[in-house]
């Protein structure tokens, strides 16, 4: 594949140029034009490196559309899978998160296990668009999230893994009424059973957090996992992170968590979604101020998938970055910080993963998506 006439987006620099695939692989990329009658003109659209997204809630949404609605897994696996290649996501990580909560909807088993299975299936069969891996997000404060975890620790596709607490009163819910709000958007819940569900979680909380924690962490080490930790709010959960060797700090709540993240060299995590809408949808601190300070890595399009694109051409206009720097935080950054070295950038040699963007008004649009150099989108 022959490409020219594209503004290219490396990991220093845009230029207009040529880019040729080969065998899947990028070839050669260069700056200029070409005269060959069998190079595709792109007519000045960007070319971007595929997106890799370590952490998206989008399969579980379509695993259980409605409260109490589990809908056909491979069904569900190849919409999800439609919908991130056409976002310009090369690279997923479907995110399973385990740890079963009375308040927390996907936590059990059976399910999980039936996905992971579909995504078996799916792959043999060469079904899927986008390059998957799982991420296990796993609430250290619930009584089976050890076991679920080694039902899965061993598969393959296991890169990642995120220790959380959504307990009300800190982290994320630091402010339980905020997390009140979050739970009835299915419904609305009485007082009683709200200060029933507190004493619950802050009781499973005490008995099972921390040595489930540890024991997660340890497993990842063994087995070689990526590990995140979830929603830092303060100094003290970030240098928890450090001492427990962890590298990425994923979704902080605050600026002080951010930087002390920084400061210990933490790759920091924060939602796109949180860039486009101007702030957090739980009250917590904007990416926009972390990047403008410096202390954003990495972006995650979390429960919006097209978010990613526009979150990081959105860091252009609201925070001064280069266009470079902006897309590194959705293909560079996210695959290096899980040991993917042969994706992330415009490069000879790496995968012939990329995206053709065109720019409508001041909206990103993926054009077409490409995975080892053939459409898929």
């Amino acid at each position: 594949m022959l490409i020219k006439n594209a503004r290219i987006v490396t990991r220093e620099e845009e230029f207009v140029g040529v880019v040729r695939i080969d065998n899947g692989l990028i070839a050669d990329v260069s700056r200029g034009t070409t005269d060959a009658a069998d190079a595709e003109d792109w007519q000045g659209d960007y070319l971007v490196p595929g997106l890799v997204e370590l952490h998206t809630d989008n399969l579980e949404k379509h695993l259980a559309p409605r409260p109490g609605v589990l809908w056909n897994v491979e069904a569900a696996f190849v919409i999800h899978d439609a919908q991130v290649a056409a976002a310009g996501i090369t690279t997923v990580f479907d995110s399973l998160a385990i740890g079963t909560r009375t308040d927390a909807g996907l936590r059990g088993g059976e399910l999980h296990r039936n996905a992971v299975s579909a995504l078996d299936r799916l792959s043999e069969n060469k079904m899927l668009r986008a390059d998957h891996y799982l991420h296990l997000r796993c609430e250290v404060g619930t009584k089976d999230v050890i076991d679920l975890f080694d039902e899965l620790g061993s598969h393959p596709l296991l890169r990642l893994a995120s220790v959380m607490d959504h307990t009300p009163g800190q982290r994320q819910w630091h402010d339980p009424a905020k997390w009140r709000q979050y739970q009835e958007r299915n419904g609305k819940w009485t007082d009683e059973k709200m200060a029933a569900a507190l004493i619950d979680l802050t009781e499973m909380q005490a008995r099972y957090a921390e040595a489930h924690r540890r024991s997660i962490v340890d497993r990842c080490k063994t087995l070689g996992i990526a590990v995140a930790s979830h929603d830092d709010t303060t100094v003290e959960h970030v240098q928890e992170a450090v001492d427990d060797g962890i590298a990425i700090s994923e979704f902080p709540t605050t600026i002080a968590a951010a930087r002390m993240a920084r400061e210990n060299g933490l790759a920091t995590i924060m939602g796109a979604p949180n860039v486009v809408r101007g702030g957090s949808h739980s009250g917590n601190v904007s990416a926009l101020e972390l990047a403008k300070a410096g202390l954003l890595d990495i972006l995650s399009s979390d429960y919006v998938p097209s978010s990613l694109m526009m979150a990081a051409f959105q860091l252009v206009r609201d925070a001064g970055w280069s266009l470079p720097q902006a897309i590194a935080t959705v293909s560079w950054s996210p695959a290096k910080s899980v040991g993917l070295t042969d994706r992330g950038a415009i490069e000879v040699g790496l995968r012939g993963d990329f995206v053709r963007v065109g720019v409508s008004g001041a909206l990103p649009v993926p054009r077409a998506t490409y995975v080892l150099g053939a459409r898929v989108a």
